[in-house]
Formats: structure tokens, sequence, C-alpha cells
């Protein structure tokens, strides 16, 4: 018995043929599986392809290629294959393999706590793209977006073969993935440089939408609830939403900070009505949890008639916000849609680098709910003070 499995021969364009892997002469008395695993455990080792290759009289190669989605292997080599690996419990060894193709297949996801929270949905949909292109994610997270330069250490050490980012960054910290040759995607985040590959929603133009329709009902003193400091989604609805009401000629807004969370909608509410000396006709939010918070201290701690007496509005139509007891107004970003544009944009940075810089700008969709008095436009509306 051989000591190496038998190797495929190679013609002079060097590619493999499809018929040098089957049984050489050399190994047609090769082990059953379950007699040479028995071997394995008594030698106290793992599993290895050479193992498989052995008892399914194949080579290597052949085995590597049964195990890697879309390559070329004939039927009966990946049934003899199949059934070497069940009798065996053979497992692929991803690191192994890495050492091979030069590539980890593993894609890091950077996001914060924050951005979690506002549009959970996105992790999902990102690792399940990631899967769909025959990857893994790995997440790596941040307490502030302002982090992101401590964690970037972390990320080098994993090898990753590319990053989707859901945080800001400089333009030093976007130079240090091209210095290191690895693709960036930057999710709902624009960056500042036209070098910047970027998947986004139109937050500026979902906040004039938004302020648009609460206008044309006759809203006139606003409120906003803003999002952190360092959120940039955060800053590009306040500021479409204050750029549209000054086109308006409407008074701009009281502006009160939030962190994204149930807590700053209550508190943005009172802290909202003493700077007023009023309640406003309108308070938009900047996540849907801090509406929720506006709406239920408004409603319970305040007796407050909504949308009667205030319009109540949020960003990202989160699950909750569709609950009967809320069903609130909002804007929905296409998270779908966009965590498969952000996969198949960083798929294409990894395989070829010289790909020109590209961003794809998605729009949000208005949910007319029960918590604000919107009224639609036509295109010859005119709004005024």
């Amino acid at each position: 018995m051989p000591r190496h499995p038998p190797c495929a021969s190679q013609t002079a364009a060097g590619d493999t043929r499809e018929h040098t892997e089957t049984m050489p002469k050399t190994t047609a008395l090769a082990p059953p599986a379950q007699d040479h695993k028995a071997a394995i455990v008594r030698d106290g080792r793992r599993v290895t392809s050479y193992d498989v290759a052995l008892v399914a009289g194949v080579s290597q190669s052949a085995v590597s290629r049964c195990f890697k989605p879309g390559a070329s292997v004939s039927k009966s080599t990946y049934a003899r294959v199949m059934k070497a690996a069940a009798g065996l419990d053979y497992i692929p060894n991803a690191a192994a393999r890495s050492l091979i193709t030069r590539r980890s297949n593993i894609v890091g996801i950077i996001i914060s706590n924050r951005a979690n929270l506002y549009y959970p949905e996105a992790l999902s949909e990102l690792s399940m793209q990631i899967t769909r292109h025959g990857k893994r994610a790995l997440l790596f997270t941040l307490e502030r977006e302002a982090d992101i330069g401590r964690l970037l250490p972390d990320v080098w050490q994993y090898q990753v073969d590319g990053v989707i980012a859901a945080a800001a960054m400089s333009d030093a910290q976007r130079d240090e993935f091209t210095r290191r040759g690895v693709p960036l995607v930057l999710f709902n985040r624009a960056g500042g440089t036209p070098g910047a590959h970027a998947v986004l929603c139109d937050q500026q133009e979902a906040a004039r939408t938004l302020v648009s329709r609460l206008a044309a009902a006759g809203h006139r003193q606003f409120g906003i609830i803003d999002g952190p400091e360092d959120s940039t989604v955060a800053r590009e609805r306040r500021v479409g939403a204050c750029a549209r009401l000054a086109e308006l000629g409407l008074p701009a807004p009281m502006v009160v900070r939030g962190q994204f969370d149930y807590d700053s909608g209550a508190r943005g509410l009172r802290e909202l009505i003493t700077q007023l000396g009023r309640v406003p006709d309108a308070i938009i939010c900047g996540s849907d949890l801090m509406a929720i918070g506006c709406l239920d201290h408004a409603r319970h701690a305040l007796g407050l008639d909504v949308p009667g007496q205030l319009s109540v509005a949020g960003f990202d139509a989160v699950d909750s916000s569709g609950w009967l007891s809320y069903n609130l107004t909002t804007m929905r970003q296409p998270i779908a849609q966009m965590a498969l544009a952000a996969a198949d944009m960083l798929e294409t940075l990894i395989h070829s680098r010289d790909t020109a810089p590209e961003r794809r700008l998605f729009g949000a969709q208005l949910i007319d709910g029960a918590t604000a008095r919107l009224q639609a436009l036509c295109d010859d509306d005119t709004l005024a003070a």
C-alpha cells in the first residue's frame, strides 16, 4: 500500500483529467472505511483528506473538489468520496484549506451595539448573504462607532477575506484596509472619499419626505429627538429634516440629543416641551425605539392625544413598531436588498481588487401608521408657513 494517495496525471496545459482520479491498481486493496477508521482511532489522530482519498481510491485534489461548491467532479468520483467520507466521519478542515487557497473564507462584519438596535435584521441579512457566497461571518461589535480605531487590530488578526462595516471610518482607517489588501464595503455609511465602496439608504431624502408629508397636513412647530453624536445616520436624518423645514419657510425645529433607546424618547419629549414651553405639533425621532418611548410617555404619562394633539414618527420600521398598540408612523429601510448588494459587492472585490469604487443608494419607504397626521402630496402641492 502506498504511503501517499495516487496523484492525478497532468496534461501539458496543467489540467487534471477526471479519468486519472479513478482507483489505480496499486490501491485496489485499500482498506474499508470502518477498518481504516479503527486504525485512525488507535493512532489517536484526526481523519484527513488523505484518509478519504486512500479509502475512495482517488487523489487528494479530487477529495478537495468534492467539498468545494461549484467545482468540477464526476458523479462517480463524488459518490465514492462521499461514501468514504461518511464511513470515516470526515469533516473538511477549513484552516488547512485556507493555507492552500490563501483565503480564510471569513468575512468580518463590524457593527455598533446601537446600530444593531435600530436595524436588528441587518446582522441576520448580512450573515445570510455572506453564507450564500460560501463564506462565514465573523462579528466585531462596537459600543460606540468612535471606538473603531481600537477594534481594527483585532480584525487584522483573523485574516478575513473582506469586511462589511456599519460604522463610520476616517480616511486614514479606510486607507489601512487598502494597504493591507482587505476589501471593505461600508454599510449605510457614506464614507468621506469618492474611493469608498458603499451601500446605503438615502437618509436625508427619507427625512425630507417625512417632513413634507407632516407639513402638508398642517404641522408647523417641529421637534427632533436626535441620535448619538457619533452616528452618521442620525446626523443625515437631522440634516435632511432641517433642510426641508427651511425650504418650506417653517420655524427651525428644536433638537434634543438621544441615544437610540426607549428612555431617550420619553426624556426627549419632556425636554422639548420644557424648551418650547408647549407641546410641539410633530416630533421626529431618529429611531423607532425612541419614537415608541416618546409615544408611551405622551399617552400614558402626559395624557396627550396622539396623533390628535401631537404627531410622532420614527425611522427603521423595527418589528415592535408594527405592533397594534403602537402602529408607528415610520420610514423603512430596504435592509434585505441592501445586505444582498453589500455581500455581492464585497464578493466582487475579493476576486477583483481593481474594481472601480461604487456606491449603491436605496430609497426608504414611508409606513403610514396611526401616530402621525400625514397629507398625501401631489406634484402641484404648495406648502407655506
